[in-house]
């Protein structure tokens, strides 16, 4: 067999890629012009351009969406793939701030990079669609859709709570803040009201619940929103405060357990907190509600240790007209229902907990069986039962009780029925610099008329007052500040552009809104703009938006399993009442690609004399400042991590073990890809000493593709090997003449399995087909034409560059994106021969191959003959035996019976 050229990695992909951008192989079809060709829209999750550019992490999601376009383009898809960037936010500025850089400096920069690096990976996007959501022809429509909530009514200006971080200069969402600090540089955070932007996202909470039953997405997912949007039915109850003219409203789920409430918890922020409370604990309770200003709502939520304090004031039970205390609570959440709740001990967890703590009364009054009545409760029931101590409702089953006690609570203005929402509204503003300007300005009035507010001329700004920019105002774009750093204000560190805050129209002073929108504002839209990217009449024409929407895939991180996806629909469906866009939903399919770890570690753990402690003896904790710390059980030592060489570790078994020493266990981990454990691989590395398609063959193949999976610099070699056999084939002078049947019939059961896995997104298996049919066609030296053009158009969705150079040899004009994809023959895929289980008295004790037309007496004659069968029932009468065509044997035996 005559020696095949050297798999050229680096000039193949060149050459093709070079192509591919002359040729438009990707642009993106005219969807308007043949409207009955099936269309796909598929999405990546676009990337934030940081300045450490991609991680080999980054191109999974990209590579399975890329294959799936690849293909559906084969099979006559008109398909949209566009890609862009998310490039306002926080981190984008902090990235300046560090390097001493202008943020629009930084982002083009990163941009440059990141492009380079994912056309270096052969992605087919049509980058004549880019966009880039700092583009001021990108912030215009932003703007003008913004403009478009403030005149539904969905934008409003609000004083609210807010985490404001004075170091960052901005406000916080709960889930950016732990342990009273920020999640990003651990700056300290506080709770204070803040006059913000809101969109009014719970006037759509109903919505985007209910239309989630018309997304295809992951189970976790969906719940997740479920319950971030968190609906609860229930009731409002009045609880007059004892000697007192105020009334605290409660909202409850569980109205049924109304007798068993034995006190009242305010939220620290509750209006009623610090007014109600009596003077001798008003100085603890104020003290505690400052306390509380410092930590976010979702530590308070998840927080074990249920402190308060009580306020020394006492409600009226509505019903029993019993006098119950009233504690202040940071378990309590001010902005979920009315911010006070009926503690129920006996039947809430939480509550429970609490009453614990502090000493409370615990009453029973739901029983799975009425005789527990008086038993101490020793943990709270919360399910449904049977009432009892609850006065005239006694016995009734819990379930109409609940409907019952409603319904006489209204009927005696005590209460009334009430759905709550977990969903809050969106704090759209921050105090930052790199964001779109909301297009909102207010008047200012002067103490001096003639007096000019750039100038130090006192003013009073009339916040009350916002006007709307006109349209054909837009873009607001940001002034070109030197210092954009935040600061203590937090008016934002545009509230230092005096010259652009501060303008006169008619001879009347204006101030224009200091604060930005938030990273999501671009993110929330960006998949409808790439529908008509170059439009500058209109953010995107109705019809393209129509033609192309919903996403049928959408590929990205589970990190944005909530807010990025919830955001995004909530803003889809107010252009949907805007009648800009007719899909009630925005994406179809959501599929989030697994985490690529680093390198597997090894770790054992040494005293303070080296000694080596075996994993199983290692205690690991977090200590208060948040790190890491180990020590020995038993001993209390304290331990040190050491890190070892893969030649320092044997495996055994399940476990990883020293090798001087294979009784102590160590630590086999992979962590995820970070710059500070310096365990991230760049993908230019690998693209250079492997290839592209090397990449791209290697990461599909190393699972399923919503799995995490640590990377592997050595396993990557089977990919590149896989790729110089599949080379080496290519290059061979092909034979003319027909597949002999058994290769055939294997060219056609791959043509099917490969369809079906890239269709179910089982990229893995695929490859793993491809694979087999590889090993089949190597020992050939002039390999069929027939199977060699089918295995290039096989293997093009995975290694494009190598597919392209295998078709271009066998003679063809590029590209092979345009060949139809094969199709097989179902008659080929046909098993000659099927392997079936033979089952003796239930239990599986052998296998026999029979042709796929074998009569019943011939499989069960070969059944009974199997080595195992034959064992297994000698000496036993066969008291039944059943054959299920192609599935199984059963046989049922028995003693012989005694002559």
């Amino acid at each position: 067999m005559a020696t095949s050229p050297r798999y050229n990695h680096l000039e193949i992909e060149r050459k093709w890629q070079a192509f591919w951008e002359r040729d438009r192989t990707f642009e993106t079809p005219d969807i308007l012009a043949n409207p009955d060709r099936p269309k796909a829209y598929i999405l990546d999750m676009f990337p934030y351009p940081s300045g450490a550019g991609l991680h080999v992490g980054h191109p999974e999601g990209y590579t399975a969406t890329d294959i799936y376009a690849r293909w559906l383009r084969s099979k006559g898809y008109a398909v949209l793939h566009p890609m862009g960037w998310d490039a306002f936010g926080l981190p984008a500025e902090q990235y300046a701030i560090q390097t001493g850089t202008h943020p629009a400096i930084t982002t083009r920069r990163n941009i440059d990079v990141f492009r380079r690096q994912i056309r270096s990976l052969g992605l087919s996007y049509d980058w004549d669609r880019e966009i880039d959501t700092t583009d001021p022809k990108y912030v215009r429509w932003t703007q003008w859709m913004f403009l478009r909530f403030f005149r539904r009514g969905l934008a409003y200006q609000a004083e609210v709570p807010v985490n404001w971080c004075p170091a960052l200069g901005t406000v916080l969402a709960n889930e950016e803040v732990k342990d009273g600090k920020s999640e990003r540089g651990g700056y300290p955070v506080y709770r204070i009201p803040l006059r913000q932007w809101m969109l009014r996202i719970t006037a759509y909470a109903e919505r985007l619940l209910s239309d989630l039953e018309l997304c295809d997405w992951p189970e976790g997912t969906r719940t997740m929103q479920i319950e971030w949007i968190g609906k609860s039915t229930g009731a409002e109850l009045d609880f007059e405060v004892l000697d007192r003219s105020q009334t605290i409203k409660v909202f409850t789920t569980r109205p049924d357990t109304i007798y068993g409430a034995t006190f009242l918890v305010l939220a620290p922020e509750h209006p009623l907190a610090l007014a109600i409370a009596s003077p001798n604990e008003q100085s603890r309770v104020a003290a505690y509600i400052e306390k509380a200003k410092h930590r976010s709502e979702r530590e308070r939520r998840e927080n074990k240790q249920k402190t308060g304090v009580p306020t020394g004031a006492f409600a009226i039970h509505p019903l029993t007209r019993a006098h119950l205390p009233i504690w202040v609570a940071d378990y309590v959440i001010g902005s979920y229902g009315t911010g006070a709740i009926m503690a129920v001990p006996a039947h809430d967890e939480r509550d429970f907990e609490f009453a614990k703590a502090h000493g409370l009364p615990i009453i029973r009054v739901i029983a799975k069986d009425p005789a527990q009545k008086d038993e101490p409760v020793d943990c709270p029931f919360t399910g449904e039962g049977i009432v009892v101590n609850s006065g005239p409702y006694e016995g009734l089953p819990s379930t109409l009780f609940k409907e019952r006690i409603v319904s006489d609570l209204e009927a005696r203005g005590l209460g009334k029925r009430r759905t709550e929402y977990k969903l809050r509204d969106w704090v759209f503003s921050r105090q930052r610099y790199w964001g779109e300007p909301i297009p909102i300005y207010f008047p200012v009035e002067l103490e001096d008329p003639n007096g000019d507010p750039r100038k130090g001329t006192p003013y009073r700004i009339r916040y009350d007052q916002p006007i709307p920019m006109e349209d054909d105002e837009l873009p607001l774009l940001l002034p070109p500040l030197d210092d954009f750093r935040p600061g203590n204000d937090p008016q934002g560190p545009l509230a230092r552009a005096l010259d652009w805050r501060f303008f006169k129209k008619n001879g009347q002073w204006f101030s224009r809104e200091t604060n930005t929108m938030p990273q999501w504002a671009g993110s929330c839209w960006y998949y409808l703009r790439y529908t008509d990217p170059h439009n500058d009449k209109l953010p995107f024409d109705k019809k393209l938006a129509d033609a192309w929407l919903p996403v049928d895939l959408y590929v990205g991180g589970a990190e944005h399993a909530v807010l990025h996806l919830l955001y995004a629909r909530f803003w889809h469906k107010v252009l949907y009442d805007e009648g800009l866009v007719s899909h009630p939903e925005p994406f179809k399919k959501l599929v989030h690609q697994g985490m690529i770890l680093g390198e597997v570690e090894y770790t054992t753990y040494v005293d303070k004399s080296g000694r080596p402690v075996s994993r199983e003896r290692v205690i690991e904790r977090t200590n208060e400042n948040g790190d890491e710390e180990w020590q020995e059980e038993g001993t209390g030592e304290p331990l040190f991590p050491k890190k070892l060489s893969p030649q320092e570790v044997l495996k055994r078994g399940q476990d990883f073990v020293l090798r001087s020493d294979p009784s102590v266990i160590i630590d086999a981990r992979a962590h995820k890809m970070s710059k500070s454990r310096g365990n991230v691989i760049n993908p230019d590395a690998i693209v250079q000493e492997f290839g592209a398609d090397t990449l791209r063959v290697y990461e599909m193949f190393m699972g399923p593709l919503e799995a995490t999976k640590p990377w592997s610099t050595e396993s990557i070699q089977g990919a590149r090997r896989f790729l110089e056999r599949a080379h080496a084939l290519g290059m061979r002078t092909p034979s003319e003449s027909e597949p002999p049947p058994e290769l055939l019939r294997l060219l056609h059961k791959t043509i099917r399995k490969v369809d079906e896995d890239i269709s179910a997104l089982r990229f893995n298996r695929a490859i793993s087909a491809l694979m087999q049919l590889v090993n089949a066609l190597y020992p050939l030296p002039n390999p069929p034409r027939q199977a060699l053009e089918t295995f290039a158009l096989l293997l093009h969705p995975f290694a494009p560059h190598l597919a392209e150079e295998i078709w271009e040899r066998l003679g063809h004009q590029p590209s092979i994106q345009r060949v139809p994809w094969p199709k097989h023959d179902p008659a080929l895929c046909e098993e000659e021969e099927i392997e079936i289980p033979i089952q003796v008295n239930g239990k599986i004790r052998g296998r026999i191959r029979i042709s796929k037309d074998a009569s019943q007496e011939e499989v069960l004659a070969l059944a009974k003959a199997e080595e195992n069968v034959r064992k297994a029932i000698e000496g036993k009468s066969i008291l039944r035996e059943h054959y299920v065509p192609g599935r199984i044997v059963s046989l049922v035996i028995g003693e012989e019976p005694t002559r």
